[in-house]
């Protein structure tokens, strides 16, 4: 599997990405983690003498971006309103060259449910779901997927309104939990076995995916808290994997980014079944974090890719995706 390198962002001179706008903060449910990812890049880029400024779109105007006279943009949100191709469309419009996925992608990416449905049809392994609408039949969901399964607001990410369901008589509870974030929610098959996140950089046919991390987290329990602010949890990169197993997670990984039309950077969550060793993919990040904690940042130290050449090279593949050529 072709791993990245940092194509000589190293060289690049730091003048000719003109004025760089960092975006960060916002108005998610994750607005304290997209803080933290910010600052890092912006202190990165900084370091490496590139001209750059923070922007908080949860705080300023569309109208005071568009007054910036940034020539390109690197994206630190996360969630909604940053992460989910609104912000994307407002950058096409202004003329913006950003990093990450475009419109359509952002947006599928962010939609687990629809995420779900294109890796079914391109036969990508991902567990088995039930789109849970107002005047679903519960009874249906726990005979369709059995116990335990997974709750989830399909519109977040970080773990939030996720709930581990265990008894037939908390799925109700678990589906108003998440409901107070989205309309429809998602029940998945539960998947007992290690957890790994892979990231790929690039586009197209140029998408790689770098080391897999494994995840280990107190009790198996991966939550906002033991993602960001402890730690407890154990990171193993590259993971301790048989190389076959290794390959085959990693070209699922690249396979699922490309279906939908990820670019620039991202990373594939995924599960190895205990009982088959067999991998299950979760979701897709188009904006991953870029905290002290985060995984991408760690995958490519496993390369010799410094966190300053990694926010170097996300930098230097900025563009339009809707501009013609």
């Amino acid at each position: 599997m072709n791993v990245s390198t940092t194509k000589g962002t190293a060289s690049v001179d730091p003048a000719s990405f003109g004025k760089v706008g960092v975006l960060f903060g916002g108005r998610s449910a994750e607005r304290e983690v997209s803080i933290m990812s910010g600052t890092g890049v912006l202190e990165a880029l900084r370091s490496r003498g590139v001209d750059a400024h923070p922007f908080d779109p949860g705080t300023q105007s569309l109208a005071e971006l568009a007054a910036q006279g940034f020539d390109r943009v690197f994206i630190a949100l996360h969630g909604r309103y940053g992460e989910d191709g609104s912000l994307q469309g407002a950058l096409e419009q202004l003329g913006i060259p950003y990093t990450g996925s475009g419109v359509m992608a952002s947006s599928v990416g962010m939609d687990k449910i629809t995420t779900k449905k294109i890796w079914k049809f391109d036969h990508i392994p991902t567990p088995d779901y039930i789109a849970i609408e107002p005047g679903t039949d519960l009874d249906e969901v726990l005979v369709s997927l059995g116990l335990p399964l997974i709750v989830k607001p399909p519109l977040e990410g970080s773990t939030i309104g996720i709930t581990k369901v265990s008894q037939a008589e908390e799925l109700k509870a678990a589906v108003e939990l998440a409901a107070g974030f989205d309309a429809v929610v998602l029940a998945e098959e539960f998947v007992t076995g290690r957890e790994f996140t892979v990231a790929v950089l690039g586009t197209g046919a140029n998408a790689r995916a770098l080391p897999i991390v494994e995840i280990v987290a107190p009790e198996g329990n991966y939550d906002y808290q033991n993602k960001y602010f402890t730690d407890d949890t154990r990171y193993h990169c590259p993971a301790q994997l048989d190389p076959l197993l290794s390959e085959e997670i990693q070209r699922h990984a690249v396979n699922a980014y490309r279906a939908l039309g990820c670019e620039g950077w991202g990373r594939i969550d995924v599960l190895v079944r205990e009982s088959d060793m067999r991998p299950f993919l979760l979701e897709v990040n188009t904006s991953p974090g870029m905290t002290s904690h985060s995984l991408v940042p760690m995958a490519a130290r496993a390369l010799g890719i410094s966190y300053e050449d990694l926010c170097l090279e996300i930098l230097a593949s900025a563009r339009l995706k809707m501009a013609k050529v």
